[in-house]
């Protein structure tokens, strides 16, 4: 496995700032995002895809510092109700799908993305309970008429532009936010248009927003086998307090630290090495073995100190060398 920093998080600095900032930790793989949610800051496919000048300076400045990009992401929701929105992002996307295929980037993170409930709609409606009946009706009328058929499409894009993994953040909000919801849409995608665009679809592995559901990483790991294509580093923190008292599902904003059910952390402040490293190896016994890509969202650290923190941590606890061949021991 490598490191790897999503680089958004020094928006506010030039790319070769950013670069510098990383390589000077050692940290030689970058996550740059290109759209939608993450932003354009490193990466402006649109400005890149159409300037040839621009385009080869970019690249120049990657091998200037020996880094390699392991993912695009542009996380956002094409399937929202507003039409201007939801065109911004499914043009982000397919943007960063042209512009991976031009850098031999194999990864392209986004959302699956979540509807209304009706054509008419003006917002998002994420479903979290089955009754009302109303509520069946909606996931029902949200999956076969839009989020499938979206997919379907999507994904034949992506495999036709050599950009073999769509991986999608599993997050509250959206209809793809666990690994039932993961493996049902690759599975409907594949039954619909065939198994090698199903196959398309695989998971980015944010265990911050699956651990505040209450799910189990390593349960998660081992129920998404074969289909986990990019690894956030990313932690999350519960407060039982708070949570004993009022559950998890929190809409509080996230500057409210002390009155939250949860908050997000930099990788061993939400949980311990024991935890992590369970949650690593778990990875490499079930196939994976590319990047963790460090996310930074920790409101109590300095972008500076959470990473390096972060970075810190995650080189204890990170199997770095391939998996052995055989046993000296059997």
């Amino acid at each position: 496995m490598k490191l790897s920093v999503l680089t958004n998080l020094y928006g506010a600095k030039s790319l070769e700032e950013t670069l510098q900032i990383l390589t000077s930790m050692d940290i030689h793989t970058v996550e740059l995002g290109a759209g939608g949610y993450p932003g354009k800051a490193h990466c402006n496919p649109e400005e890149l895809l159409a300037d040839p000048a621009k385009y080869d300076a970019f690249m120049a400045l990657l091998k200037k510092y020996d880094v390699e990009v392991c993912a695009l992401s542009a996380h956002g929701n094409a399937l929202h109700p507003n039409r201007e929105l939801a065109a911004r992002y499914d043009r982000d996307f397919r943007n960063a799908v042209l512009l991976a295929e031009k850098m031999g980037v194999d990864t392209v993170i986004t959302f699956s993305g979540c509807p209304g409930d009706c054509e008419e709609s003006k917002y998002p409606n994420w479903v979290t309970c089955p009754w009302p009946e109303d509520f069946l009706a909606i996931l029902d009328w949200q999956w076969n008429q839009k989020l499938i058929p979206y997919w379907k499409e999507a994904g034949a894009f992506a495999l036709a532009h050599h950009v073999t993994h769509i991986a999608f953040e599993m997050h509250p909000g959206f209809c793809v936010y666990n690994p039932a919801t993961l493996l049902r849409l690759r599975a409907a995608v594949g039954a619909a248009v065939g198994a090698a665009v199903g196959d398309v679809i695989g998971a980015n592995f944010d265990p911050s927003h699956l651990i505040w559901q209450g799910m189990d990483p390593v349960a998660a790991i081992r129920e998404l086998q074969g289909a986990i294509y990019h690894v956030h580093a990313k932690d999350t923190r519960i407060d039982a307090i708070n949570t004993a008292k009022n559950g998890v599902l929190d809409t509080k904003h996230y500057s409210d630290e002390l009155n939250r059910s949860w908050v997000f952390r930099t990788v061993g402040y939400g949980n311990g090495e024991t935890y992590w490293r369970d949650m690593i190896s778990t990875l490499r016994l079930c196939g994976y073995d590319r990047v963790l890509s460090i996310e930074h969202e920790d409101s109590v650290m300095t972008i500076d100190e959470g990473l390096r923190k972060a970075v810190d941590f995650l080189k204890g606890v990170c199997i770095f060398d391939p998996k052995p061949t055989g046993m000296s021991w059997a």
